[in-house]
């Protein structure tokens, strides 16, 4: 008897969805522990679930069990994948604030990062962005819980001084800061807060390991940060003092 190819095409057919292990889970009302076994084969699918699935996709058993969707010719299936592969670009990984150990981990593991929730935003078009969530006040008025949306630099050299990234390193994890880069000095870069309350500081260049320039920044309205008079002239004030530091040191 023909070996079922139901495990793989279960898998075939949630990533060709976006959806995570969870997400799909959920949808066939099953354990999300149970999709892991059925995609690694470790158990085989039960017919109920199959059934399910075929609903789904509009697929029949016999489909689902003895055919492999992934290299099905000329189908429905091969049509959604292709037009998914030409629309790869403008997809988005989001990360947020609990998935980002994980991040530093698999940042480089296609399979950590097809698990990750995706959207996508019409303005953006033909580059490679990422999403991530951001936490605390140093770069204020971006507020606590926003989501950075950034272009992937693929070079360090093409980093320009003075623009936000979100920064991806081996100490310092994942930080949202505007970068300077000491062109005398090529082995350090400075960290940068827009909330001058928070000192620069300084990152060996060896260290980063991704580097996404900020594109949009989304936020809710209700989180949006506003500032007093009192706030604005204490913020000057310790901006001046950064910049008398600054000029001394440079001097």
């Amino acid at each position: 008897m023909a070996q079922s190819l139901a495990g793989q095409n279960l898998k075939y057919l949630r990533k060709l969805r976006g959806w995570t292990q969870e997400e799909f889970a959920n949808k066939l009302g099953i354990k999300r522990s149970l999709v892991g076994a059925y995609e690694e084969e470790r158990a085989d699918p039960r017919i109920d679930v199959l059934e399910k699935l075929g609903d789904m996709f509009k697929l029949s058993l016999d489909d689902l069990l003895r055919r492999d969707l992934a290299e099905a010719k000329g189908n429905y299936l091969a049509k959604r994948r292709q037009q998914k592969l030409m629309s790869e670009t403008n997809l988005i990984h989001f990360v947020p604030v609990k998935a980002a150990a994980g991040y530093l981990a698999g940042y480089a593991d296609t399979e950590f990062i097809d698990e990750l929730n995706t959207f996508t935003l019409p303005m953006l078009t033909g580059g490679n962005y990422r999403a991530f969530e951001i936490v605390g006040d140093s770069m204020l008025p971006t507020p606590s819980g926003s989501v950075i949306v950034g272009e992937k630099t693929e070079n360090l050299e093409d980093a320009k001084s003075g623009q936000a990234y979100i920064v991806i390193s081996r100490n310092e994890g994942i930080v949202y800061k505007r970068l300077e880069k000491n062109n005398r000095n090529k082995s350090r870069l400075t960290l940068v807060s827009d909330n001058p309350s928070y000192q620069p500081y300084q990152i060996s260049s060896e260290d980063v390991l991704e580097l996404w320039q900020a594109q949009m920044v989304i936020s809710k309205v209700a989180s949006q940060q506003r500032w007093d008079v009192n706030q604005l002239a204490s913020l000057v004030n310790n901006l001046q003092e950064q910049v008398s530091v600054l000029k001394k040191k440079y001097n």
